[in-house]
């Protein structure tokens, strides 16, 4: 079964601001929460998707993510959402979005700036780390 778009779930347009965003979660978050319905497993799953949808669009790094790539932006352990991503899970994680940003991904449209060219993420990991993640990419010899 396929998620629905975030902005469906919460009703609101893609242009939403934080305000309008926020007070629609809260509308929908008050209608489907389980101490209002208690023993009603629909509105029990709506208050969950509701949760998950804003969790995601108030964070302005998960919102840029999420427009440029939709539900897939999250899958495989990406910004904390798929769980259980090994070291190669993540190796592989970082190089797609090297190749995306830095070319090989093949999927750039026309000359221009694209959508989210100017998110910044920081991630600090060691030089050991980065290796053990997965030594065939790096062209390095440690001692």
């Amino acid at each position: 079964m396929s998620k629905r778009d975030y902005y469906e779930v919460l009703g609101v347009a893609r242009e939403v601001d934080e305000k309008a965003l926020k007070s629609a979660y809260r509308k929908l978050a008050m209608k489907y929460h389980p101490d209002r319905n208690p023993g009603d497993d629909e509105a029990e799953a709506n208050f969950k998707e509701v949760s998950e949808a804003y969790e995601t669009l108030k964070d302005p790094q998960k919102r840029a993510a999420y427009d440029r790539f939709g539900h897939a932006a999250f899958e495989n352990g990406g910004f904390g959402g798929g769980g259980g991503a090994g070291p190669g899970d993540f190796a592989s994680s970082m190089a797609d979005i090297f190749d995306e940003f830095f070319g090989g991904g093949g999927g750039r449209r026309g000359s221009g700036r694209e959508r989210g060219a100017d998110l910044r993420y920081n991630l600090e990991i060691s030089l050991e780390e980065a290796y053990e993640a997965n030594p065939s990419r790096s062209r390095f010899q440690l001692p």
